[in-house]
C-alpha cells in the first residue's frame, strides 16, 4: 500500500467496547492505533504529545462529553463518533464528523466507516499534491495558486479569497474551501477565517496580521493556534 497509515486514537470509558474497537483496528491494514484513552482528559493529554489523523470518540463519558471536547478543539483531527445513543446524530454531523457508529458496532459497519475515512484522507493527499484550484467569480473560472492565497473569509453564503491585492468573491462555503486547500498550509484561527501561515507577518494579542489584512483568533483556540504558527521558531531571551 503506497498511502501512509491513518493514525488513530480510540477513546471510550467502557473497557469492553474499547477493546472491541482495538481488535477491529488491528484487522484493517491502513489503520494504525496510536493510543487508547478512557476519557477526554486522557485524550487531551495524548493529542498534546503527538499528532493523529482520526479519533474514534465516544460521546457519553465522565468529566467531558465527546461532543463538548470536540467543540473545544481548534483544528481537530477527523472524528468518527461511537455511541450507544442515536439522539446525538444531527449534532455530530453539524460538527463535520466522518461517521456516526451506534453500539453494538459490527465489524462490517466498522469497516465501512474505516473505508470512508480512507477515501477522505486519500482525497486530502491528492489536494496536497495539487498546487492550485479554480474559483468561480461571476461567470468566469479563475485559476488561483494555493501559495498566492493569503486569507479566506466567510461572508454568509459566499467567501472572499484574498490574493495579494485582489479580493475574489465566490459562492461557496468556508467548509468547501477548507476541504480543497492543503491542511499543511492553512489554519483556521476563527470560525469565519482560513489563513495561509506563510503570509502571517505578526501576532498581536488575539489578532493575526497578514500583511495589511487582519483576522481574529478565537480565545478557545489561541494557545494551540499560536503553537502551530510559532512552532520552534520563537527566539527567546537567554537566561
Amino acid at each position: 500500500m503506497n498511502s501512509p497509515k491513518i493514525r488513530c486514537i480510540i477513546t471510550d470509558d467502557e473497557p469492553f467496547a474499547a477493546k472491541g474497537l482495538e481488535g477491529y483496528v488491528a484487522k484493517i491494514p491502513f489503520l494504525e492505533l496510536v493510543a487508547r484513552c478512557e476519557d477526554a482528559l486522557q485524550l487531551n493529554a495524548v493529542l498534546k504529545q503527538q499528532p493523529v489523523d482520526l479519533l474514534f470518540l465516544d460521546i457519553e463519558m465522565p468529566h467531558v462529553s465527546g461532543i463538548a471536547f470536540l467543540k473545544g478543539l481548534p483544528n481537530p483531527p477527523k472524528v468518527i463518533f461511537t455511541t450507544a445513543y442515536d439522539q446525538y446524530a444531527i449534532e455530530g454531523y453539524e460538527l463535520d464528523v466522518l461517521d456516526y457508529l451506534l453500539k453494538p458496532i459490527s465489524f462490517d459497519r466498522f469497516l465501512k466507516s474505516a473505508n470512508k475515512a480512507y477515501d477522505y484522507f486519500n482525497s486530502q493527499q491528492k489536494n496536497e499534491a495539487i498546487s492550485y484550484c479554480f474559483i468561480k467569480v461571476d461567470q468566469k473560472l479563475e485559476k488561483v495558486f494555493f501559495n498566492e492565497i493569503q486569507m479566506v473569509e466567510a461572508l454568509g453564503n459566499y467567501v472572499a479569497v484574498y490574493t495579494g491585492g485582489r479580493k475574489l468573491l465566490t459562492h461557496v462555503t468556508l467548509k468547501n474551501m477548507q476541504e480543497n486547500l492543503p491542511a499543511s498550509m492553512f489554519i483556521q484561527p476563527h470560525k469565519s477565517f482560513l489563513v495561509n501561515m506563510q503570509f502571517i507577518t505578526a501576532i498581536e494579542g488575539n489578532t493575526l496580521h497578514i500583511g495589511d489584512l487582519q483576522t481574529p483568533v478565537s480565545k478557545y483556540s489561541k494557545d494551540e493556534i499560536l503553537e502551530k504558527i510559532v512552532n520552534n521558531t520563537l527566539i527567546r531571551r537567554q537566561q
